[in-house]
């Protein structure tokens, strides 16, 4: 999917993300439906936003009432979506956002600051206890100076703060190892294209980002995870060794970020390939369901994005909310997870995350 057509370069970088991320959805959700041919059909629901944008939620939700497809399908909830959206964001937002975005020089402006959004977010939660959730997410951001009749739409402003983020982790309730290599040495192929040391800085901010302090464990096994990415300092990134460039421009970086979602289908299918035929015990289900539990802390409590997705005007809610799972559990003093358990094993790399390559 490499973007090979020199026109490309002359379109706005807020046109060409959005180009990209319809396409990438179209390809990730293909993917799934062709692994999965008996299984209904991602339900496409494309909606326009009041307040400036449009996008596409994706979603895959098996019927409750059909018991035979229900036992049967990979998937048990997932969720592709992309959003192309523009408004003003009210000056709770910004302040949100300055806390979480401290190189981005966002002045305070009573009336709010006009603002262009593009991204794609996925959640795949699998039905098999041995197949692992996965989460993808990469985004463009936009903020302008307020111009007369415009919010951030087709006619921006003077741009004030511009920058990519993103990352892709994965959340086993079961161990294995093979897995958590393949995906990891799959993203570090495409960040070692990119420089030497992306994949080492990203992967220790996957671990640092999705982790749950009242629970004193990681989300998952990890991944990369980045944010702030523009033509300034980039943080969390030591200086690069000698003729090791780093993505420093719009295109660079755009050009990694499209090479890291042409890569989800690559790293995961082939792990959701192998496990989700699996035979299972009632136990396994139950300790699944668990582990989906701290999924749902985690986002509701923790998770950045959900949090300003909330709080910005005309917020969808039902595509905020896409990543839950249909059903979670939460034991009060559970007695699984023990050492020398296979879920104990699992525990073991949550509670001290592990260099998989």
């Amino acid at each position: 999917m490499a973007n090979s057509d020199p026109s490309e370069k002359t379109k706005p970088m807020r046109k060409q993300v959005e180009e990209y991320i319809v396409s990438l959805q179209d390809q990730i959700v293909s993917s799934f439906e062709t692994l999965d041919p008996g299984a209904p059909a991602f339900k496409r629901d494309s909606w326009v936003r009041a307040q400036g944008g449009t996008g596409q939620s994706c979603v895959f939700a098996c019927p409750t009432d059909d018991v035979a497809v229900a036992q049967s399908t990979v998937l048990e909830k997932a969720g592709v979506n992309i959003s192309i959206v523009h408004g003003t964001l009210p000056p709770a937002a910004i302040k949100q956002m300055r806390a979480d975005h401290t190189s981005m020089p966002l002045p305070d402006r009573p009336d709010g600051l006009p603002f262009f959004a593009a991204g794609i977010s996925l959640v795949v939660h699998p039905r098999n206890p041995h197949a692992p959730t996965v989460h993808a997410n990469y985004r463009y951001f936009e903020i302008t100076e307020p111009t007369e009749g415009t919010a951030g739409g087709s006619s921006p402003g003077e741009l004030l703060a511009w920058w990519f983020g993103g990352g892709c982790d994965l959340t086993p309730s079961y161990l294995y190892e093979a897995d958590a290599t393949h995906f990891h040495s799959t993203l570090k192929t495409v960040c070692d294209k990119h420089g030497a040391q992306l994949y080492p800085a990203f992967k220790k901010w996957c671990d640092e980002y999705f982790y749950i302090p009242h629970r004193a464990e990681t989300r998952g096994v990890g991944g990369i995870f980045f944010d702030d990415l523009n033509e300034g300092p980039h943080a969390r990134l030591p200086p690069p060794p000698a003729a090791a460039p780093r993505p420093s421009t719009p295109a660079d970086i755009f050009a990694f970020v499209r090479d890291l979602g042409d890569a989800f289908v690559p790293s995961y299918l082939p792990i959701l390939t192998a496990r989700h035929s699996l035979p299972h015990t009632p136990l396994q289900r139950r300790w699944q369901l668990v582990r989906r539990g701290r999924y749902v802390e985690f986002n509701l409590v923790y998770d950045r994005g959900t949090k300003f997705g909330l709080m910005t005007p005309g917020a969808r809610i039902e595509s905020i909310l896409m990543s839950l799972p249909e059903t979670a559990r939460w034991e009060y003093m559970s007695d699984m997870g023990e050492e020398g358990t296979e879920e104990g094993r699992l525990m073991v790399v949550l509670r001290t995350p592990r260099e998989w390559v």
